[in-house]
């Protein structure tokens, strides 16, 4: 089974998304390894739980992906994992390294594979069952028009193979070379994946928008370290983020404007984050819209034109989101938005709050 590629919808920059502040002070929870479901809310934490299906003898990952998976664990993005040697990859040990105090080469070295794997036990793939809860859809097929969207009652996956891919961060193509031959998805089979740790639902006061299980969803925690700063570089095509002590602390692989809509250089502050935001598109505000298109209000998922987090920022229409291609992520140009695959901009969102400075520089 294959998820069919549709073209990346490029939809960054006039993203006219209402944003409200909701969710930035709730309790934090820690995360679950999969085989292992909290008991509280008992009635949803069994959708997410994957559980780790034993194995008579160990699969062995290829050494990039091994490394994939725990740069992905330290908050270091490889962006999708794929277990491919390519510019995130490198990017991403860059970010470590320079966070370790290393040689900031972007080589997988020894030094940094020791530092990489220091204290890491977990396997860095599973073979896991699919929770029945979890294969439930809805499930639409996403047509191109923004106008044709509009009418869908979710932006939802387009199909199961698409949603695991999203929750082990990684592609519905680098799944499918993970697994034999003939490998079907569906409630309670096995597929193997990258060992990206379950979450449980969180508890989120005012939570109306069910960000909890978008989190549990995507295999993001919604404890995460916090940001003083974000950098947004272009010439780097990386998001990093700064603690309060100045040290780097987490980094994204991100899409950075055009020719037609370059990134806003300069120093911006984040006014507020919207978790599954509807999209209001406004057509007058796209140079490439079609004449034909009209105003339209958007129901909210991961394959809609901003994915499942808005961050909102002082330059008008202009912000931080998801996308409904995360391979597209540094491979193609946007409207000027800082576009990230949606678990990293879910990471993010958990990050930032109103008020947090944001720096975008060449």
């Amino acid at each position: 089974m294959r998820n069919p590629l549709l073209l990346a919808v490029l939809l960054c920059g006039a993203c006219n998304v209402s944003v409200t502040d909701a969710n930035e002070s709730a309790p934090a929870n820690k995360a679950v390894p999969p085989g292992k479901a909290v008991a509280e809310p008992a009635d949803r934490n069994g959708d997410y739980a994957f559980e780790i299906v034993p194995e008579q003898k160990a699969w062995q990952a290829n050494p990039v992906l091994q490394a994939q998976v725990a740069l992905d664990r330290r908050g270091f993005s490889p962006g999708v994992i794929d277990g491919k040697d390519g510019m995130s990859f490198k990017a991403a040990l860059r970010g470590f390294q320079l966070a370790q105090g290393l040689p900031v080469t972007g080589a997988y070295d020894e030094k940094t594979g020791i530092a990489l794997m220091e204290g890491e036990k977990r396997p860095t793939s599973w073979l896991v069952k699919i929770p029945p809860g979890f294969a439930r859809g809805p499930f639409f097929g996403i047509p191109k028009g923004l106008n044709e969207q509009a009418s869908l009652p979710a932006l939802t996956y387009r199909n199961l193979l698409e949603k695991l891919a999203e929750r082990f961060h990684t592609t519905p193509e680098a799944l499918t070379a993970l697994n034999p031959p003939g490998t079907r998805v569906g409630p309670g089979l096995t597929i193997r994946v990258p060992a990206v740790d379950n979450q449980p639902v969180a508890r989120i006061e005012g939570d109306e928008r069910g960000w909890s299980e978008t989190l549990a969803s995507l295999g993001v925690a919604k404890d995460q370290p916090q940001a003083d700063r974000i950098v947004v570089d272009k010439s780097e095509g990386l998001l990093k983020v700064y603690g309060a002590d100045k040290r780097l602390i987490a980094q994204f692989p991100v899409t950075t404007g055009s020719q037609h809509d370059p990134l806003p250089l300069g120093e911006w502050t984040v006014r507020g984050v919207s978790r599954n935001p509807d999209f209001h598109y406004n057509p007058t505000l796209f140079w490439d819209a079609s004449a034909k298109d009209e105003k339209a209000v958007l129901k909210p998922g991961p394959n809609g034109p901003v994915g499942v987090v808005w961050i909102d920022l002082s330059k008008d229409h202009y912000g931080i989101h998801g996308t409904p291609e995360p391979q597209t992520i540094g491979r193609t140009e946007s409207h000027g938005c800082i576009r990230l695959t949606n678990w990293d901009a879910a990471r993010l969102a958990q990050m930032v709050k109103s008020g947090v400075k944001a720096t975008f520089q060449a």
